[in-house]
């Protein structure tokens, strides 16, 4: 006796269409800014889930000028933390491997964004990446500021509302709000440095009117002793620029990640 094989039946078209439906979803659920798909990252799994937010200064232009995150990321790494940075953005950039180890070139930075466009982008990428344990916001409102506009409140308010929407994300995040560093002597201009300056005393009070019994937010001096050195141009850090903020983060952070 010959059993034969048995036979499938081709799906429904109903069917068919629905289970099309479902695999393009799964491979289209994160957009990139301009709305069409991108790669989905993995969610992830370490105890210091750190997000790298901001503007140019976050997402560095090797090799024209630098992010602080690699001269931090090694200090990481020298310390033994279990940390992962992450974001919707991927540093392409080549950077020398350290301790054995390849750079992690995750990070939210936006080359030119103001505060109004970070604040409109930030739940997407939240939705996209995962929500982090410890923020670092660079240089907060530093582009509303350099482009003029919008009106200093209006900038006060984005900060607030970003911070804000960092708390709901997660309750217990803590955020590390940098006192923005400025730009060269010779392109601050005298109004310019005094928006600058104004920023400076306004974060520590955003920092202490925004942290609560489970959130704290920490002001971060960068600004006292950077000077003219630090820079590759007339706003962005050069690779000790970089490190100056990076030394400026490191010894704060050890005081907030966790070991377990």
């Amino acid at each position: 006796m010959i059993v034969s094989a048995p036979s499938f039946q081709r799906p429904t078209s109903l069917f068919a269409t629905l289970l099309l439906v479902l695999l393009l979803s799964s491979f289209s659920g994160c957009k990139d800014d301009d709305g069409s798909a991108s790669e989905c990252k993995p969610t992830s799994t370490s105890i210091n889930i750190i997000m790298p937010l901001g503007a140019s200064r976050v997402e560095g232009d090797r090799p024209e000028f630098e992010s602080f995150r690699y001269e931090l990321w090694k200090q990481l790494v020298d310390g033994g933390w279990d940390f992962d940075y992450i974001g919707s953005r991927t540093d392409l950039a080549s950077y020398p491997d350290y301790a054995g180890l390849s750079f992690d070139p995750d990070h939210e930075g936006r080359g030119g964004w103001t505060s109004g466009q970070i604040l409109d982008g930030l739940n997407e990428w939240l939705e996209n990446v995962g929500t982090p344990d410890i923020v670092l916001f660079s240089s907060p409102g530093g582009n509303d500021m350099l482009n003029g506009s919008p009106a200093y409140s209006e900038v006060i308010s984005n900060i607030n509302a970003i911070i804000d929407l960092l708390q709901a994300a997660n309750p217990n995040v803590t955020i590390l709000l940098e006192r923005l560093a400025p730009g060269k002597s010779n392109f601050m201009t005298s109004s310019l440095t005094n928006a600058f300056q104004n920023m400076q005393a306004d974060l520590v009070t955003i920092a202490a009117q925004q942290t609560n019994a489970d959130s704290e937010v920490i002001a971060i001096d960068m600004y006292t002793g950077f000077n003219d050195s630090f820079l590759a141009d007339d706003v962005h850090y050069n690779t000790a620029g970089a490190k100056f903020i990076a030394d400026r983060y490191y010894p704060v952070l050890e005081t907030i990640l966790r070991t377990e």
